[in-house]
């Protein structure tokens, strides 16, 4: 079996504007594993000759094709990191081969927001595709996307390795001598430790925004000023003048005392490495994120609400932000006593992320010869 994912290229690139760039590699090693595949190539839907930066040294060595130059070399074809021609698809199903479409955002914000917000969204032909791929997290949707798309829904895991990660980490080692990860203070002088919280949410979509980590923080410090001492709002420049938004951070104890700080967009490790110490996050519906996985690998405090990480960092339920705010200065207090637990505990839940790991690998073989065995829809 020979397999296409779809990628968009454009110029200045970089492996870390998204999560979805990274995952459409994860993928592509998990798929290139599997006995019966012979290879995975990546089907270029944008502009630039080769692949992102970052993204050029990747050890299985994907050959980047343009679609159209693709027809015969692949079986599968999977809609993933860019949009596909439409006519070059029913081709594609016309010689029997098959298509899917891999759902890696939230599919009922990507439907609505474009039309509410008046912004720029993705949109095609919906009766395009064989299956509906999307993760467990978006299960709820099936029937919506179902109804869309008129093919089936399927679930499929969440894959997600170091790999990206370690190597801008070892990049800022060499070139810059910055050491990434969570820091324990060797003496222990102090009941709470002043952490610099960083809230690195894209603030693009309702899914997941700054508010109510603000609001997490603000009553962590409220109720113990030495849990905090900067608060780094990432992704916010876009808003600082927005009345909402600047009436919200004006109302925060931590912003009358000069302790916020409001940032552009910047990578996880380049930024926690010189100025946070942990990590305050939210969502709805979208509870499977490479942010926290890159804050549990670094060994980073995370105060969170998601409930598919288990055990692994400070969970807080749905939008409780009395919970969520104890558990930052639950962090603030123990952390650094609890350091090697909450590492093992981490390690363990990332491992089986792991896209060579035998669950996935044994998941995405069962869908790949449901779909190719399947009927034409």
């Amino acid at each position: 079996m020979r397999i296409g994912i779809s990628i968009l290229t454009h110029a200045a690139q970089d492996i870390w504007e998204n999560g979805r760039g990274q995952n459409v590699f994860y993928l592509g090693r998990l798929l290139q594993s599997l006995p019966f595949v012979e290879e995975v190539v990546l089907l270029n839907c944008g502009d630039q000759p080769q692949l992102p930066e970052g993204a050029k040294h990747d050890g299985v060595g994907f050959r980047l094709v343009a679609p159209r130059d693709a027809t015969d070399l692949i079986d599968v074809a999977i809609e993933m990191g860019g949009g596909l021609d439409v006519g070059w698809l029913d081709h594609l199903r016309a010689k029997g081969k098959k298509v899917v479409y891999y759902c890696c955002g939230q599919p009922y914000t990507a439907l609505i927001e474009p039309t509410i917000f008046s912004t720029s969204g993705y949109i095609s032909r919906f009766e395009r595709f064989n299956e509906i791929w999307t993760l467990q997290r978006d299960r709820c949707f099936h029937p919506m996307l179902e109804s869309l798309y008129r093919c089936p829904a399927f679930d499929v895991p969440y894959v997600w390795d170091a790999d990206f990660l370690e190597r801008r980490v070892a990049t800022l080692h060499s070139e810059h001598g910055i050491e990434f990860g969570y820091r324990p203070l060797l003496r222990r002088e102090y009941t709470f430790r002043a952490l610099r919280v960083a809230v690195l949410e894209p603030n693009i979509s309702v899914t997941k925004t700054c508010s109510i980590p603000m609001l997490i923080c603000d009553s962590a410090f409220r109720a113990n000023e030495d849990t905090v001492s900067e608060l780094h709002l990432l992704n916010t420049i876009q808003m600082k003048d927005h009345p909402t938004f600047v009436h919200l951070a004006n109302s925060l104890d931590l912003t009358k005392q000069g302790k916020v700080r409001f940032e552009q967009r910047h990578d996880f490790a380049g930024y926690m490495s010189q100025f946070g110490d942990a990590v305050v996050a939210h969502q709805w519906q979208h509870d499977q994120n490479t942010l926290y996985l890159d804050a549990l690998y670094g060994g980073y405090p995370l105060i969170h609400n998601s409930q598919w990480l288990g055990s692994a960092g400070y969970y807080y339920p749905e939008s409780d932000i009395l919970k969520g705010a104890a558990r930052l200065v639950e962090a603030s207090r123990d952390h650094d006593e609890s350091i090697d637990l909450y590492r093992r505990t981490a390690s363990e839940f990332l491992a089986t992320l792991n896209p060579l790991h035998a669950m996935n690998q044994t998941a995405y073989a069962r869908s790949l010869l449901r779909l190719t065995s399947a009927r034409e829809r």
